[in-house]
């Protein structure tokens, strides 16, 4: 692959376990690390290791082609491939089910496994018993996809270009909506999926006012939120961020829910837009080659006949390093914002 072509696939950032924290304890491979679907029996029983600690894993991703570890990967070697082996169901003493991701990473000559990952979707516990339930080996891509997909949650409501506050899930395509950098744009497709609120897929809830919104705003992890910094106080080298919302949980103006179910809505326009959430700057939808599996066929094959068009922003992405040395990211982050 070329270095051009790898700088400019979409990356996500994954929180993983080496195969080795993640040990079968009663079964037929009893002893043995999580390996690849080839090699799973179902009902055995695994358990992550007590010092066990998830690490992150960059995953360059090009659509429906092979995936490779991205540069800011911290496990694995940059530019090795990956495979999405499959996506599989745990259930836990109690009842409940965890689902997971199995990522394999493979030696580029010689194609043998190197090592294996496991990308929970919902947080597992130290020394549990889970049993394995499912092994899915055709649809973990698209799993990943929807759990990469930002959306906001019924009634979150959205600026018009006539300025009118309207419900998300009540949008139509033609609609217009007010966007901070093209003016007024029409909606293209609203898609909306019920899920539950479970890890990656329990929703963020920033109070009233936390950063300036109007009301509670409540979205997925992984949307991001526009911040403007009136000065540089950052010391990121630029005033337009960008900011997952999962990254500003501090369990008090912004916490995450889980629990039952949530209704999530995506907003897509014909580019990746800033639109208003709630009074406060938010993306919409970006169809990059990993969600465009969560697109209905007409409307990728529309998206794919535009001229190929970057993110909305040149905006740096903030990551947890940037906030970590910040204490309360939320304070800091409202009080240096503006909208």
């Amino acid at each position: 692959m070329s270095k051009d072509l790898y700088d400019h696939l979409p990356v996500r950032q994954l929180m993983v376990y080496p195969s080795r924290a993640f040990r079968v304890t009663h079964g037929v491979n009893e002893g043995d690390a999580l390996t690849d679907a080839a090699d799973l029996v179902p009902d055995d029983s695994y358990e992550l290791a007590a010092d066990a600690a998830p690490v992150h894993l960059s995953l360059a991703m090009a659509g429906d082609g092979p995936c490779t570890l991205g540069e800011a990967t911290s496990v694995g070697t940059p530019g090795a491939p990956v495979f999405i082996d499959s996506l599989v169901t745990y259930m836990s003493p109690d009842g409940e089910t965890v689902e997971a991701l199995i990522l394999v990473e493979v030696e580029g000559e010689s194609g043998t496994i190197a090592e294996v990952y496991l990308h929970p979707l919902a947080p597992l516990a130290p020394r549990t018993p889970y049993t394995l339930v499912t092994i899915d080996r055709e649809n973990g891509r698209q799993r990943l996809a929807e759990a990469a997909t930002v959306s906001f949650t019924r009634g979150t409501h959205i600026t018009m270009a006539n300025g009118r506050q309207v419900p998300v899930e009540d949008l139509k395509p033609g609609d217009r909506v007010l966007t901070r950098d093209s003016g007024a744009q029409e909606v293209r497709w609203v898609g909306m999926q019920t899920v539950r609120a479970e890890g990656a897929f329990a929703p963020i809830r920033i109070a009233a006012g936390a950063l300036h919104n109007v009301n509670d705003l409540i979205v997925s992890p992984n949307h991001r939120l526009f911040i403007y910094q009136r000065i540089s106080a950052l010391g990121v080298g630029r005033r337009e961020l960008l900011v997952k919302a999962g990254l500003l949980v501090n369990g008090t103006t912004v916490t995450q829910t889980p629990g039952g179910f949530v209704d999530y809505v995506q907003v897509l326009f014909d580019q990746h837009e800033i639109i208003y959430a709630e009074g406060i700057a938010s993306e919409s939808l970006f169809a990059d080659t990993v969600t465009r599996a969560t697109l209905p066929d007409a409307v990728a094959e529309r998206l794919s006949a535009l001229p190929p068009k970057q993110a909305a922003l040149d905006a740096f992405e903030l990551r947890e390093k940037d906030l970590l040395r910040r204490g309360d990211a939320v304070e800091v982050l409202r009080r240096i914002s503006s909208n």
